[in-house]
């Protein structure tokens, strides 16, 4: 299925008919539903994990029908509009109602959020991962221990893990911004970073932290 381009924003507005960023096609457009949109609804609006994934299905079968319309060839909608009417339907049918059923409808789609998130840093491509460690460690270990509450070997695994994930991103940053694999390598990137630190024996609270920390202190 041809790619469908965006001029001009960087999100899509569901009801408007807009496709997401950087010319996803449909199918990518449920993968990042599945990494984004999914965990909004269900931490911000309180819907299941069930639910939410008719969600990503029914908003996938509704933008496969704006293509159509888009490009002529749908035997069944003529307009957004009705396309949008029978989206709040099949909401409906999944217990989806009201206010909330017309929030999600008229969201607007994000092209990213934390986990898709790449942040290379360009300064560290001449630097070898044991160089990247032995300079986090003179410069914030114990900062990080002070801060976290932890002892100097949980410190040390938490270091060890963001230097391998300032190694990984800068290799997964030579994949375009336009090809989608670069954001699948990015969230598996995430979470196996996110794994890497839990290994330091660590409470998810300290987790954050730490992540938060490295976003903070750079070299």
């Amino acid at each position: 299925m041809k790619k469908v381009f965006l001029c001009l924003i960087g999100f899509l507005v569901f009801n408007q008919g807009y496709v997401l960023a950087q010319s996803w096609t449909p199918e990518e457009q449920l993968e990042l539903f599945g990494y984004c949109e999914k965990q909004f609804l269900m931490k911000e609006l309180g819907i299941s994990e069930e639910t939410a994934n008719k969600v990503g299905q029914i908003n996938y079968w509704a933008t496969l029908q704006k293509l159509k319309i888009e490009a002529n060839t749908n035997d069944t909608f003529a307009t957004v509009n009705e396309v949008n009417q029978e989206v709040l339907k099949k909401y409906k049918a999944i217990s989806i109602t009201g206010d909330k059923a017309k929030s999600i409808l008229n969201r607007e789609y994000v092209s990213g959020c934390a986990i898709t998130q790449l942040n290379p840093n360009k300064a560290y491509d001449t630097l070898s991962k044991v160089q990247l460690v032995t300079s986090y460690k003179t410069k914030y270990r114990k900062k990080l221990i002070d801060q976290l509450g932890i002892n100097g070997r949980q410190a040390d695994m938490i270091i060890d893990a963001e230097a391998w994930k300032q190694k990984e991103s800068l290799l997964i940053a030579q994949i375009p911004v336009t090809d989608f694999n670069r954001i699948r390598k990015t969230v598996l990137l995430n979470n196996e970073y996110a794994r890497k630190i839990v290994l330091a024996d660590i409470s998810e609270s300290q987790k954050e932290q730490a992540i938060q920390f490295f976003i903070q202190n750079q070299l």
